[in-house]
């Protein structure tokens, strides 16, 4: 979705531009995930660090009637952070739907980050019963964000059929590898209509920076930052990291050159 233009003038703004989805506006270009972290104090102070205003939960895996202070859900104050459920461990269309519905019945979320996985291993998407549960949630009144596979034919048969977003994967889940193939991430976002959120393999800050200047509107990351060493210090890092990217796309680098060009031209040299 992202245009990658030079500033209207030489004044134009050093802010970050927010995000809209489906309507609705961030501030944050970051999206973190809730699982892996040590404990929930953790999370929180990650959280904060982050400046993320929009966190991805896993329906199959807490219990959405534990709204207590020291459940998970307890600790994502929804006048802070737009709650957007998932149905990680989802292998048909069928339980995805199941588990879309489960979480708009318990909480009232039509916001869904919708995962329907193929392969056990790898964790890519299986992208058949994908477009299937796409279009019967689109029809169901979801705000729908598909996480793909890096394949643009994918991601433009997603955007037709509604999706608020597509979330192309730039390496395997939980990976930490970073953008295996800039080339197809490149030329999606360039066809994309809607926003392109990089989901999964992000392992540090410079991949997250990479993730933006290659034009993406926004990261999505859980393990980079729950398994750091330090995950407050990393949620802070790729906070800088994705907003630098996104300065970046948007200040337009210069070309790539196989010999050097002096920073001082010759020319006008005092001799």
């Amino acid at each position: 979705m992202t245009t990658l233009t030079a500033p209207a003038t030489p004044a134009a703004s050093t802010a970050v531009e927010p995000l809209t989805i489906a309507g609705r506006t961030f501030n944050s270009r970051l999206i973190l995930g809730t699982g892996k972290y040590e404990n929930l104090d953790v999370m929180e102070r990650a959280f904060e660090a982050s400046g993320t205003e929009m966190v991805t939960v896993a329906v199959r895996r807490v219990s959405l009637d534990d709204r207590g202070e020291e459940s998970l859900l307890g600790r994502i104050p929804p006048e802070r952070y737009l709650l957007l459920p998932n149905t990680a461990g989802c292998y048909t269309a069928e339980e995805a739907v199941r588990t879309a519905r489960l979480a708009r019945e318990a909480g009232g979320w039509n916001w869904i980050k919708l995962e329907v996985i193929g392969d056990e291993r790898t964790l890519f998407p299986d992208t058949v019963e994908l477009l299937r549960a796409t279009e019967t949630l689109v029809a169901e009144d979801f705000v729908v964000l598909p996480y793909t596979n890096d394949d643009p034919v994918t991601a433009r048969k997603l955007e037709d059929l509604g999706a608020a977003a597509v979330m192309p994967l730039g390496a395997p889940i939980g990976s930490g590898l970073g953008v295996r193939n800039p080339a197809n991430l490149r030329i999606l976002v360039e066809q994309a209509e809607i926003p392109v959120i990089v989901d999964a393999g992000v392992g540090t800050a410079s991949d997250a920076a990479i993730a933006m200047e290659l034009g993406a509107d926004a990261v999505l990351m859980n393990t980079g930052i729950a398994g750091a060493r330090d995950p407050v210090r990393m949620a802070r890092a790729m906070k800088l990291a994705v907003e630098a990217g996104w300065l970046a796309a948007h200040a337009g680098r210069i070309g790539k050159k196989l010999y050097a060009t002096a920073s001082t031209p010759w020319e006008g040299m005092i001799e």
